[in-house]
C-alpha cells in the first residue's frame, strides 16, 4: 500500500515542532479527510532557514507534510512556494491514489505561511514610512 519511505517517514518524521516567533505561519485543514497541519518557518535572507510542522492525519499526511520540510528546507523562498503535491507524492515514491488528497496539505500550508511572512514584511514596511 504505502512506499518503504511513507513508512519511514510517518515512524521518524522529520522537523516536527513548533518556531516560537515564526516569520511566518500558516494553519491548513482539509476539506476531504480529518487532517490539519500548522507550519511555521524562520527565513533568512530569501532562505528557508528552518521549518517545522504539527500535523494530525493519517500516515500520509505525516509523511507528506515531514518529506515538504526536507524538500523545502533551504530554498528560497519562490522555490519552496512552488513545490507542488505531485513532486511531494514522487518523493514519497508514491501514494496509493485515494491518499494523494493527503500530500496536498504541506505544501499548501508552505505557500500560506511565505504568503504569511511577505505580508508581515510588506506590513513592517509600510509602518516604517
Amino acid at each position: 500500500m504505502y512506499s518503504d519511505l511513507v513508512y519511514e517517514h510517518f515512524a521518524k518524521p522529520r522537523n516536527v515542532g513548533v518556531i516560537e516567533n515564526a516569520d511566518g505561519q500558516a494553519r491548513v485543514e482539509s476539506t476531504v479527510h480529518n487532517d490539519l497541519i500548522e507550519l511555521y518557518i524562520r527565513v533568512e535572507g530569501d532562505r528557508l532557514a528552518d521549518i517545522k510542522y504539527r500535523v494530525h492525519g493519517c500516515a500520509a499526511a505525516i509523511a507528506s507534510s515531514s518529506i515538504t520540510s526536507e524538500l523545502a528546507m533551504g530554498k528560497t523562498l519562490d522555490d519552496a512556494a512552488a513545490i507542488t503535491p505531485e513532486e511531494v507524492a514522487e518523493a514519497l515514491h508514491g501514494l496509493p491514489e485515494n491518499k494523494v488528497q493527503c500530500s496536498v496539505l504541506a505544501p499548501e500550508a508552505l505557500r500560506q505561511a511565505i504568503q504569511n511572512y511577505r505580508e508581515r514584511v510588506s506590513a513592517a514596511k509600510a509602518n516604517q514610512q
